[in-house]
């Protein structure tokens, strides 16, 4: 593993707890993405998986232009190309489109057909996990829309924190956020939405691996549905 030079463990726990003092939810995410953008530059980017625009619009408020990086597995929704589009066209941001190396037509001829059914975390490993790691070399930092209260996996998130297996600096400006301060902003900025949220999706990832959820249930319980599987391996 090499080390983004600028970037350590002790920087990234520093301004974890700079920033944990913000009471504010949105100043609090602000100040973290200004700092990520002062501290690395052209050297820092976001994911999104274009449920929604809003960490693009945050991100692009205190850094204009900044670098978004979109997985484009293959798999995705309609509506989730359409949203991307979208939000890219909208925003003042620098869209990375990332594909594997493969095409799923590849990968069927490799590992055979609907791997995402029978080898979950194979798929998401090389139609997610390894094509973030190659998007993201080169790069000292790097930042996430996870939230706290999404699942039990992330209630430990941190603002800033060191990303150990990538050896670089992951921001989650949006750590302390609810679903309420969520809906709030996106009502206040107009923010861009996946259209799926209003035909009861709760979470949205992979077409094959992603279904409604019922009223009541937990938001990501439509994620790799009747499988143990909670998390696509990017945030752990």
């Amino acid at each position: 593993m090499t080390i983004a030079i600028g970037a350590s463990p002790e920087l990234a726990a520093e301004a974890d707890a700079r920033f944990s003092g913000i009471a504010d939810p949105v100043e609090q995410a602000l100040a973290v993405l200004s700092w990520a953008g002062d501290t690395f530059g052209e050297r820092f980017a976001i994911t999104s998986s274009m449920a929604d625009g809003l960490l693009s619009h945050l991100a692009s408020r205190a850094i204009p232009g900044v670098n978004v990086i979109f997985l484009d597995t293959g798999y995705h929704f309609a509506e989730t190309i359409g949203t991307r589009d979208w939000i890219s066209g909208v925003l003042p941001i620098t869209l990375l489109n990332v594909t594997p190396p493969q095409t799923v037509g590849e990968q069927d001829l490799s590992f055979g057909a609907e791997l995402h059914d029978r080898d979950p975390d194979l798929c998401c490993e090389l139609r997610k996990v390894k094509p973030l790691a190659e998007a993201l070399a080169g790069f000292a930092a790097w930042g996430s829309g996870v939230r706290r209260d999404e699942s039990p996996t992330r209630a430990d998130t941190k603002l800033v924190d060191w990303d150990a297996k990538r050896g670089m600096v992951k921001v989650n400006p949006m750590a302390a956020w609810t679903q309420d301060v969520v809906d709030a902003y996106v009502a206040e900025h107009q923010i861009p939405v996946n259209p799926l949220f209003e035909l009861g999706y709760g979470s949205i990832g992979c077409a094959p691996c992603t279904r409604p959820v019922a009223p009541g249930e937990d938001p990501r319980a439509g994620r790799w549905a009747g499988s143990t599987k909670t998390e696509c391996g990017l945030h752990t």
